[in-house]
């Protein structure tokens, strides 16, 4: 199946950043580090409220950077309109509230499948590959195929919790679900990422599975790179989703 790609997502760059209300640290320096750190491609959520990446910060982006450039975003018009004039590789559509401090679960695609088919052709239409950041479940992936969305991102973050608070048992079956619904996107004929809330230990666990094509990660190597630095995070993260698919390709 070959290496699964890293997407590295700066939005906590310019979290911090924006605290003091100046320019520094630079996003786009640090996508820039990223890429010659080995990332495969950068990844930045442009928010309602702008609370980390600012419209600026996707030109820039757009502009400066030598590989893919992963927008996500809303399903709003808004942020169609902004993603049609910056033209990123690829869009990943994901469920947006202003109280929340991260994306907290994935998106409704059932019950949003008719605005979500709308703005999903849009953006192939313009040449962007679209992503749909979804729950491990059979009903979403099914609305996803509907929807007519070519890749989906299975949304890890209750698997991370779980395993963050000892919850062995919620642990087991939270990753049963996303083994279920990897497997299930080869029989659809879609392409497998996943993300939200992984560290080394768990991009190691969940890159074994052979569906899983890119994973996008973000806070986690951004904190990292506090104490290590960006390129060792990535080199680490690298190394650690290496040694999880050669694991996985040993058992098969």
């Amino acid at each position: 199946m070959g290496q699964v790609r890293l997407g590295v997502n700066i939005d906590h760059v310019a979290t911090v950043r924006n605290a003091r209300g100046g320019a520094l640290p630079d996003p786009v320096r640090a996508a820039l580090v990223a890429i010659a750190a080995g990332a495969d491609g950068i990844t930045a959520h442009l928010r309602e409220d702008r609370r980390h990446i600012r419209d600026e910060d996707m030109a820039r982006l757009k502009r400066g950077i030598s590989k893919p450039l992963n927008f996500e975003m809303a399903a709003t018009d808004d942020m169609v309109a902004i993603a049609l004039a910056t033209r990123p590789h690829a869009s990943c559509l994901v469920p947006e509230k202003r109280s929340e401090r991260t994306t907290e679960g994935g998106l409704d695609v059932v019950g949003g499948h008719d605005h979500l088919k709308v703005v999903t052709t849009e953006l192939k239409r313009a040449g962007i590959r679209v992503s749909l950041f979804i729950e491990p479940s059979r009903e979403a992936l099914e609305a996803s195929h509907s929807i007519g969305a070519p890749v989906i991102e299975l949304h890890t973050g209750a698997w991370c919790d779980a395993l963050a608070h000892g919850e062995s048992e919620r642990a087991d079956a939270e990753f049963e679900r996303i083994r279920t619904a990897a497997a299930f996107t080869r029989e659809l004929g879609i392409e497998c990422h996943a993300g939200h809330g992984l560290d080394f230990d768990t991009a190691r666990t969940i890159s074994a599975l052979p569906e899983i094509v890119e994973l996008n990660i973000g806070h986690f190597l951004v904190g990292e790179a506090i104490f290590i630095g960006l390129p060792a995070a990535i080199a680490q993260m690298r190394k650690a989703m290496q040694e999880g698919r050669a694991a996985g390709e040993s058992k098969r």
